[in-house]
């Protein structure tokens, strides 16, 4: 039997099918953090798109080397916390593999295309790859695919929105036919409320987002550091910020939230590409990472004492300075990289590509589906299905392989 980490349980490391355990030394949660290192879908996000189109340059973060931060983020404010430092990092490498070619722009069609049969959301596809798509374990019972097989803690852990789709609300976190494994990872969570360790893993993403596509919309020159001296462009960001994320703070707590990042010491204050210049932004991002991470484990402490805070134990305390901070450090990257000139063409053709493909492999009655989802295609029992499996080759394409198929199979 695999060892049980202070402030868990038996059940936490239960998997949905039993497993002979190949030896006792790592914990469930180390063996569920190998298999998703491991993952296809894992290697597949070195070629999805983050914020800035994947390949076109060598220096901005792709999808998979967003997740690695992630993970690498979560993983320490976690620890500090208690929670298992190794569940943590599965959520943060887990989070994102659900994510389709050209990011939230190919899942708000995806979405489109797929509203009959329950609609597409990346966090929802994250369970079905894990749960379902990736090849790793079949249920000796049914001989059907159970994916990665993780244990209920980390599936938990990686579920930022754990309910099934519903009106008002663009988010869910499972789709109907993958509630039997959804139902069972959730025995027990309270209705709605996600564990500690997905809350330390989604601000380690919302802090990874905000730093990390400020340095790369700076180190691309999308973004100038001169427009923070500009009066008018601050009022911009901040409205851009409150448009966009109305819930992190109102226009004035977010312009004193602005105001308080270019004051700090670190701030940069010109780039220009040498190496002098990457050094300073690079500390800055180091230490604004820092910041952020230390804001949240104090006030979590200083609530709910030093710990081991694990599960549903305790919820991730943010001050509201800290995450209106963040709010407008994100706002950077829309308004200078998804806001850009040019991009709602890019993105117009970007859905296109999506929605001419789908069209191209119904009519295309699954013949060119890729060897490990034809079976299911075959099986499948209706053109609901049939479709479900059709956006399910879809989305594991990515932006460098979808030009290809498109190329391909489109006339």
């Amino acid at each position: 039997m695999s060892p049980i980490p202070d402030g868990y349980s038996e059940t936490d490391a239960d998997r949905y099918v039993a497993e002979p355990v190949k030896e006792s030394v790592r914990t469930a949660f180390a063996r569920d953090r190998a298999r998703v290192l491991h993952s296809a879908a894992l290697r597949r996000l070195a070629a999805k798109t983050q914020v800035m189109v994947a390949g076109v340059s060598d220096f901005p973060r792709t999808r998979l080397t967003h997740t690695l931060e992630v993970a690498q983020i979560g993983r320490e404010l976690g620890s500090a916390l208690g929670c298992d430092p190794d569940l943590v990092e599965v959520a943060g490498l887990a989070h994102d593999l659900g994510h389709p070619p050209y990011g939230h722009n190919g899942e708000t069609e995806l979405d489109r295309i797929a509203d009959r049969i329950g609609g597409f959301e990346g966090n929802a596809q994250s369970l079905r790859v894990l749960s379902r798509l990736e090849a790793k374990v079949v249920d000796p019972v049914t001989g059907e695919s159970v994916g990665l097989n993780l244990s209920r803690a980390s599936l938990d852990a990686a579920c930022k929105y754990p309910w099934t789709r519903r009106d008002g609300t663009r988010k869910f976190g499972a789709y109907l036919d993958d509630l039997p494994v959804f139902d069972w990872f959730r025995e027990g969570a309270p209705e709605g409320r996600t564990c500690i360790e997905e809350q330390v893993m989604n601000w380690a993403d919302d802090v990874a987002y905000s730093v990390h596509d400020f340095e790369d919309a700076v180190h691309s020159g999308i973004a100038s550091l001169s427009v923070f001296e500009s009066a008018e462009e601050r009022r911009a960001l901040v409205q851009t910020a409150h448009r966009r994320f109305p819930d992190e703070g109102d226009p004035a707590e977010l312009t004193a939230a602005l105001d308080r990042l270019v004051a700090l010491d670190y701030w940069p204050r010109s780039f220009d590409g040498s190496m002098r210049d990457l050094v300073a932004l690079k500390h800055f991002t180091s230490w604004l990472i820092a910041r952020f991470s230390n804001a949240a484990q104090v006030a979590t402490q200083v609530q709910f004492g030093p710990g081991p805070l694990t599960r549903y134990e305790a919820d991730l305390v943010v001050p509201e300075e800290a995450r209106a901070e963040v709010s407008v450090m994100k706002a950077v990257a829309v308004q200078y990289v998804m806001n850009r000139p040019g991009a709602d063409e890019e993105y117009t053709r970007q859905r296109e590509v999506i929605a001419e493909l789908v069209n191209a492999l119904v009519l295309d009655g699954g013949r060119s589906l890729e060897p490990w989802l034809r079976p299911t295609y075959e099986a499948a029992r209706d053109d609901a299905e049939r479709l479900r499996v059709v956006i399910d080759q879809v989305a594991s394409l990515t932006d460098v392989s979808i030009v290809d198929w498109h190329r391909r199979l489109v006339r």
